[in-house]
């Protein structure tokens, strides 16, 4: 082997010796630049999803304060309108009720208990006698007005309207008045004097306000505030005398003895009742003492009144002119086709309750968002119901009823097929044409453009695979409903 040979293969091994030492170095930094790329990746996508999650929490926080919002604003009628800002501050503006109950209660010859008692016992014993009306009153929603002296003062159906206020009224002063009765039952054991209470009430307008420049207080004015004390003056101890405006809102609620009547300076005369108690059957064990589930379900529906009028109006004032089907006249209809197919149907009246108020709250969630709109519907019938005085079973009976009205649902019982039936109701009905052009115009806003042609198309094909589930509807509407594929079909055959 020559030198050069030699010399060759020993610079060949150096150069292999070389690469061989070198190479895992190579992989070292090969692996390291990876994992620095994925770290960078993993932040990056770490980063992504942070501020995804951010802002869908950020989205969902948003929807979720308009939701209270807009059921705030439908129960308690909120109008910025009524606030006037002064040196003091925010302030309400001086406002008129047209329908208040105003009670007055006055403890019999407490003139001469005042003789007798040592003060600190008159004083703990008034008080213990205020704090137990202050928790009836609240109980059913009433506004303590003041107390002067042994006099108590309250009123319901401010500062939130409501209708049922005459009949809560005399339920509280029922109330007071067995209590009353309790505590003489407890000192006649003890051998010891007992107080009696007249009671007065009356229902009319009044204007409310606050008072006062150091010590701001509340109170009411007016001619119905005049009559209720002298109901209360005109009354005998432990019994309830009310007006015969009253008793008229509350006569299909209890029984009562007539009086007679009393002159009122320049307002004639008016009738006086004794309120004896409630009616049996709408009372428990029949006692006339207690309400029982007949007479909430009455007061319900009275109170749905309120509910649907709050709704309507936010429907019609809030809704933008874009919705050009589901808007206030959809939601009336449907209240309305609820409650034909509900008696055609035969439900209760607690279900009928329970159709109605689902079919007045099942588009409410537009307030908040087009899209799952169903979902925001149920949401806002939690907040909003609970005002209401709706228990949790009812509430969450309304919210299963609103989500059968999403397209794809179906019915499960019979109160959903009802509720299904009377929220597409228009589908057999004379005037579906506009009211299909109505949705198409809707959809065309919110969901993108779509040809008349493939409009009808879907419309055809909606059709022809709807039906209707209650007998009512189908006698009311299937007919007529096929008579519209039929016209669908030719004006399909006329578009070009």
């Amino acid at each position: 082997m020559t030198f050069f040979t030699r010399l060759y293969l020993y610079c060949s091994f150096k150069t292999y010796e070389v690469m061989i030492l070198t190479l895992p170095f190579y992989y070292i930094g090969l692996a390291i630049v990876g994992i620095i790329l994925i770290i960078g990746v993993v932040f990056l996508i770490r980063n992504y999803i942070h501020l995804c999650v951010e802002r869908l929490t950020a989205e969902r926080l948003e929807l979720a304060l308009k939701v209270k919002e807009r059921a705030r604003r439908i129960q308690a009628q909120y109008d910025t309108e009524s606030i006037v800002y002064t040196h003091q501050g925010p302030k309400k503006k001086s406002r008129k009720y047209q329908k208040v109950t105003v009670l007055f209660a006055d403890i019999q010859g407490f003139t001469r208990i005042v003789e007798q008692l040592n003060p600190e016992v008159l004083i703990d014993e008034l008080d213990q006698l205020f704090f137990q009306f202050d928790a009836i009153v609240e109980k059913y929603g009433i506004e303590k007005i003041k107390t002067i002296g042994d006099a108590y003062m309250c009123a319901g159906g401010l500062p939130v309207k409501n209708s049922t206020n005459p009949i809560e009224v005399v339920l509280a002063a029922l109330e007071m008045q067995q209590f009353m009765e309790e505590l003489r039952r407890n000192k006649m054991i003890e051998h010891k004097d007992y107080w009696e209470l007249r009671i007065g009430i009356h229902t009319g307008p009044v204007i409310s306000g606050m008072v006062g420049r150091k010590k701001i207080s509340f109170d009411i004015w007016g001619d119905t505030v005049n009559i209720a004390s002298r109901m209360e003056s005109s009354g005998m101890p432990g019994e309830i005398n009310i007006s015969g405006t009253t008793w008229q809102l509350v006569k299909e609620f209890f029984e009562s003895q007539y009086r007679g009547k009393m002159p009122i300076k320049y307002k004639g005369e008016t009738d006086m009742y004794f309120i004896k108690g409630i009616i049996p059957e709408l009372s428990v064990d029949g006692e006339g003492k207690k309400p029982n589930e007949l007479f909430k379900i009455k007061l319900q529906h009275i109170r749905f009144g309120d509910v649907e009028e709050s709704v309507l109006n936010r429907l019609e004032n809030e809704l933008s002119e874009e919705f050009t089907y589901h808007n206030v006249k959809h939601t009336i209809d449907v209240v309305t086709q609820v409650e034909i197919i509900g008696r055609g149907e035969g439900v209760n009246e607690e279900e009928m309750l329970l159709l109605k108020t689902a079919a007045l709250l099942h588009d409410s969630g537009f307030l908040v968002s087009y899209k799952n709109h169903e979902h925001y519907s149920m949401e806002l019938a939690k907040e909003i119901l609970q005002m209401y005085g709706y228990s949790d079973d009812q509430i969450e009976e309304i919210n299963r009823l609103i989500n059968v009205t999403r397209k794809e649902a179906l019915p499960s019982n019979h109160l959903e097929a009802i509720l299904k039936d009377a929220d597409l109701d228009y589908l057999g009905r004379p005037d579906f044409i506009p009211i299909s052009q109505n949705l198409y115009k809707e959809i065309q806003t919110f969901n993108g453009k779509m040809s008349l042609k493939e409009w009808n198309k879907k419309q055809i094909n909606f059709i022809a695979n709807h039906k209707y589930y209650t007998n009512t509807a189908k006698k009311l509407r299937q007919v007529k409903k096929e008579q519209q594929l039929m016209a669908l079909k030719e004006l399909l055959k006329e578009q070009p």
